[in-house]
């Protein structure tokens, strides 16, 4: 009877078709959550028009799909690692893409924001499920890439939004942008038959003959008989799945990441709901204003590219602080305007370091936590930063009303960047899953060496 060590054969293996199916299903499931991300600033100022909103209201009404995110990134989180990352990120698609379609039929405020509540429900577990389950299958030579390419697309779905808007809006209203969001929902069937689930469900759950078909695929060359024994590390359970984020030296690291969360998607989602509307109080028209809205996700989507390769250079942490250093300064810098080209370089680097640093920091909070809470740690992050991303909304709203110099605006953002920075220095590496796995394989192999060595004397 063989042991497989389930770890090393996914660690150990290479990119194959298998990694690549997961790849490109959670790369068209993560463009529908970035497209949802852009599709309210989108529609905002003839939504605003139709409905006769103010800013405050505006912005308030955007606050209950994130709501709702909150909600759902931490029900969802704990959920998957109870029944399953498969289910769970099934279950997420169906519930945002039928009612953010809904929403293009919404009557009222008051009825659009509920539908964008529930929507947000699943829009809130998707990211850290699909991150979690790329993570448990990746190789670990490229782990934090793999992950970071997936959720590129989180930036490209922004950029849609508005590409989407610039191409329908004018001819078909304002509900056309939501229409487009129910597409997934036809995927559906497919995504049941081809996604695999996670590697430590199967375990827990007992289905062996599953988890050796998957591992097949993981790595061809291997070879799995059912008598075969499962080795896997002695996990320690809480009875709270929350409690284990601050077990094992990792308290202050799982701060660090909340704060970092918070401050990331206060950023993301303020800029994004509110960009379009500035650039129309400073002039400019409804398609070139979702122009900069456009470059902002395109900023992103170089800036994940980029920044991902550095990452796995220099280390997620490093890149990430500086990242947030250079968008801030390129926020304050926002705020005192200058020449079009100016402005677009301008809001592409804050693209690079407000989108694009999230989905780096979701790839690496990946990496931090081991796999059996690995969902609950990045649902548990993502929906305290989820409350940052309903600040985001309502905060862009008051500032307008302020009627404050338009550099004002832009300077509390800068602020908020640099926060961020701060929450991320205070993660200790060290005690990283990912880290603690390197260091026991290293003392595992030189304990072979010494053993070797004593033979020989």
């Amino acid at each position: 009877m063989a042991k497989v060590n389930v770890v090393e054969v996914i660690s150990n293996s290479k990119f194959n078709r298998f990694h690549l199916g997961l790849f490109i299903w959670s790369f068209m499931i993560i463009l529908f959550d970035g497209y949802d991300l852009s599709v309210y600033g989108t529609a905002l100022p003839l939504i605003m028009e139709d409905w006769n909103l103010t800013s405050v209201q505006a912005g308030t009404m955007a606050s209950y799909g994130l709501f709702g995110m909150v909600f759902g990134a931490i029900i969802f989180g704990i959920l998957a690692d109870r029944i399953g990352r498969k289910k769970v990120i099934i279950i997420n698609v169906f519930i945002f893409s039928l009612f953010t379609l809904l929403c293009a039929f919404a009557d009222s405020a008051t009825t659009f924001s509920i539908f964008r509540f529930i929507a947000g429900l699943g829009l809130g577990g998707i990211m850290p499920n699909i991150a979690a389950l790329v993570s448990d299958y990746a190789p670990r030579t490229m782990r934090i890439k793999l992950v970071s390419l997936t959720l590129v697309s989180f930036a490209v779905g922004g950029a849609l939004a508005p590409t989407v808007g610039v191409l329908l809006i004018q001819t078909f209203g304002w509900g056309s942008v939501f229409i487009t969001a129910g597409l997934p929902l036809l995927g559906i069937p497919f995504m049941m038959k081809q996604l695999p689930d996670s590697a430590s469900y199967l375990i827990r759950a007992g289905k062996k003959e599953q988890l050796f078909a998957t591992l097949a695929k993981v790595s061809p060359g291997s070879t799995f008989n059912m008598d075969d024994e499962i080795v896997v590390a002695k996990v320690t359970q809480a009875k709270v799945p929350v409690a284990g984020l601050f077990k094992e030296n990792r308290a202050l690291s799982t701060i660090g990441f909340w704060v970092a969360f918070f401050c990331a998607l206060l950023m993301v989602y303020g800029l994004n709901t509110w960009l379009p509307k500035l650039m129309i109080e400073a002039g400019y028209g409804l398609n070139s204003s979702l122009s900069f809205l456009i470059a902002l996700q395109g900023g992103a989507v170089i800036g994940i590219l980029a920044l991902s390769n550095l990452c796995e250079k220099y280390g997620s942490k490093k890149v990430i602080i500086t990242s947030y250093i250079f968008g801030a300064i390129a926020l304050a810098l926002l705020g005192f305007g200058g020449n079009t080209f100016y402005i677009f370089v301008l809001v592409a680097i804050a693209g690079a370091a407000t989108t694009g640093s999230q989905v780096l920091i979701q790839a690496y909070v990946t990496s931090f936590y081991p796999a059996e809470m690995r969902s609950t740690g990045i649902g548990m992050a993502s929906g305290i930063g989820r409350f940052g991303g309903m600040t985001g909304p309502i905060l862009g709203g008051l500032l307008l009303t302020m009627t404050l110099p338009n550099f004002m605006n832009f300077a509390v953002f800068s602020i908020v960047g640099i926060v961020a920075a701060i929450g991320l220095s205070i993660i200790a590496d060290k005690y990283s899953a990912t880290n603690i796995l390197v260091q026991q394989e290293k003392e595992a192999d030189s304990a072979k060496t010494s053993e070797v060595a004593a033979s020989l004397e």
